[in-house]
Parts: C-alpha cells; structure tokens; sequence
C-alpha cells in the first residue's frame, strides 16, 4: 500500500499520524525522488515519470483504497519508518513521486505551524527510508524546489544530484511579478470554487499562451489540457482551504541560510537550477540568484516556457538535468 507514515501532530488529546502518498514507477539501481510544489499532487509529474522510465504504469500497483483508522495508542507511539530489504535490481531508473502533506490524498494537518519546507524536507527524508534508498537524485519543482534545497542542506549525503525547477529563495520572492494579467488570475484563483474554474486559471498560470494556442491534431493544445486538469482536480479533489494556507506559509517562511547554502557546496554534488524565463509566479532573476550563491557546483539554464517548463519542454529539462546529474 503506497502510504508512509512520516510524522504525528497533537489534536486535541489524540495524536494523529501524518501520512504521504506516493507513487514508484520504474525498476532499478539509480533512484529518483520527485518533489512537487503548491498545491500540486504527484501526477503532476507524468512527462518526466515518462522521460525517466519509459511508462506510466506504477510499480505498486492501481488504485488503493485509504489507509484505516488507527487507534490512539498506535497513533501515540514514535514514528517509524519501515524499510524494504536492499535488492540488486541492476541497470534502470526508480522513480517515486508523492504528495506533500496538505494536499491529495496525504493528511492535511489542522495548523499552519504544521507546515515549513524545513518539516516536509524531513518527510521526504521518511519517504527514502520507508523506501530503503540510501542516496537519490532529487528533483523539486517550485515549493518543492525550497523543500528539495533543504532536503539538501539537512541531508547532503543522501543526495546524488540537485534539481530545482522554478525555484526562488521563499519569503518575499515567492510574490509573483505584479501586474493588471496576475492581479486578475490571483481573484479568479481565490474565488475559484470547482474544478472548471481552478482549471482555466491554472493553464494561464502554468504555461505560456503560444504552448496553449498550438493546434493538436483537431484542436488546440488548451482545451486537451483543460480536459485533463478538470479530470485530475475531480478525482484529487479541490485542496481543502486548511491545506493551502499550510503550504503558503511553508513558502513564505522558507529561507536558505548561508550556513545551509556552505552546506551544499560542500557536499560536491552537481546542482541544476532550471527556470522557465516567462514564468509569470516564480520570477527568473530569484533563481538566476540563488544559482550565483551556489556556484562553483550549481549551473543556470533558462527555457522557453512558463512555471511548468517541465511540461512545455520535457525534453530540454530532462537533457539538462540528466548532464548534470
């Protein structure tokens, strides 16, 4: 059953365990770890899911159904995350991707003060020990970019490489360029209340309007695309207020210090900061920064795209990240 138990927060008198759902795709020695951003779920991932292993299919199976109650004095007791046995599984690429706490199908914790990039960079630590991975390539996109930065900076000997997709430094920089367009998508984001209406701000904020406007066989790449988050926002369902509020904070708190960034360099890693240069939320002059604070081992490669690059050019992320890595 693909959930991990990666902490537990006090509610109340009860003790409630905070749980992730993930995903694995793909067999082998090199492991890859996806992490996601704002309000995102794990099937954000498919093009490099894709790009990566060849499939779609995971390796754990279909659909599961959620987790049973636990009882309270399970609830109570230390957090321990239970990992497989090593095996030689040779050449090829294991991808896990998940859902951070606050959003899909992981628990959503009642208080913001459950929520940091510090508190969800340590469950994705939980994740790799619940999965028996001793070290992983680390690809963040966004919030789970800043999560990925301090996953690094807490646990250098556990990464094999660093990605950070439209990264910025959190706090102030996590506001977006402000103009008449993002002014009108932030109101139309907040009132958004179904899953149509979450759709259409979501493509203008994720992409770019020539991506859209590309003609895909009969029709343009937009309503394909408005089709396909519909489907997905249905069946994950609409991120519950609580978790939002969590995750904005984790970003708006986020913070990289010098002794961190140290950290990072010295660990020898290869770190890839790669930016879509029309990208309307996390603008490019913060990650073209934190890459300069992280040279000699960090490069920067900007693309043609938006906030989801990652999409509108699978391929060119995926060359780069995979020279790097």
């Amino acid at each position: 059953m693909p959930y991990c138990e990666v902490d537990r927060y006090q509610a109340g008198d009860k003790w409630e365990g905070v749980r992730l759902f993930y995903r694995r795709y793909g067999r082998g020695a090199t492991k890859v770890l996806l992490v996601i951003g704002l309000a995102g779920t794990h099937d954000s991932w498919g093009p490099q899911i894709r790009g990566l292993t060849g499939s779609m299919e995971p390796a754990d199976g279909g659909d599961v159904p959620e987790p049973a109650a636990r009882t309270d004095e399970e609830a109570a007791a230390p957090a321990t995350a239970t990992a497989p046995e090593e095996e030689d599984v040779g050449e090829g690429i294991e991808v896990c991707c998940f859902d951070n706490r606050g959003v899909g199908r992981s628990t959503i914790p009642p208080h913001k003060s459950y929520y940091s990039t510090a508190i969800m960079a340590r469950d994705a630590l939980a994740l790799m020990d619940h999965l028996g991975w001793k070290k992983a390539h680390v690809f963040g996109h966004s919030m789970g970019a800043m999560i990925s930065c301090k996953l690094a900076a807490m646990a250098p000997h556990r990464l094999s490489s660093l990605a950070l997709l439209n990264v910025t430094g959190g706090g102030m920089e996590c506001f977006p360029k402000v103009d008449a367009q993002m002014l009108s998508l932030a109101f139309r984001f907040l009132r958004a209340r179904t899953p149509e209406q979450r759709a259409l701000v979501d493509l203008e904020t994720h992409y770019t309007k020539e991506y859209l406007d590309e003609e895909v066989e009969s029709c343009t790449r937009r309503a394909i695309l408005y089709k396909e988050y519909v489907k997905g926002i249905s069946s994950s369902g609409m991120q519950s207020n609580c978790g939002f509020e969590g995750q904005i904070n984790a970003c708006w708190t986020h913070k990289v210090t010098t002794k961190e960034l140290d950290t990072i360099r010295a660990a020898g890693f290869l770190v890839s900061v790669i930016h879509g240069r029309h990208d309307i939320i996390a603008q490019v002059c913060h990650a073209r920064r934190l890459a300069q604070r992280l040279l000699p081992v960090a490069r920067m490669v900007d693309l043609h795209g938006a906030h989801l690059v990652s999409h509108e050019r699978p391929q060119e992320v995926s060359i780069k990240y995979s020279r790097a890595g």
